[in-house]
């Protein structure tokens, strides 16, 4: 589910600039003029356009405020911080609750499958792998 929340998020990221894209006219019509000028594509913010891509820049931004020893690695712990804060925003989004324990579990549950390599810690590599659902 916080893939599916990261994902969604990524996807809203980048729905401003697929907002600007104006569809093909069907049948050979003729397009109505816009009312306003479409600013120029260069004004529009650069947004990663697939998920894994979008999911690696929010890991990117994220990861040094989970990263607590600075060591460029996530331990159980940090991973664990980092997995129930989002955990806690999905739960708010959608309404739903589960006891803290549950959430705890759930997170556990995650670093081990995150954890590609085994070495008790997730790189930046593992995590994007993670939470795009392995699309990295």
């Amino acid at each position: 589910m916080v893939r599916t929340f990261l994902l969604t998020a990524a996807l809203a990221i980048t729905a401003p600039a697929m907002a600007q894209m104006a569809p093909a006219p069907a049948d050979g019509a003729t397009p109505a003029a816009p009312a306003a000028p479409a600013a120029p594509q260069s004004a529009a913010p650069s947004a990663p356009t697939n998920p894994a891509a979008s999911v690696a820049s929010i890991v990117d931004a994220e990861f040094p405020a989970y990263d607590a020893n600075k060591d460029g690695q996530l331990d159980q712990s940090e991973f664990t911080r980092w997995m129930v804060a989002l955990k806690s925003q999905e739960m708010k989004a959608t309404g739903s609750a589960l006891p803290a324990e549950q959430v705890t579990a759930w997170a556990n549950g995650a670093f081990t499958t995150a954890d590609k390599d085994k070495s008790t810690s997730i790189s930046k590599t593992e995590l994007v792998s993670y939470l795009s659902g392995g699309a990295a």
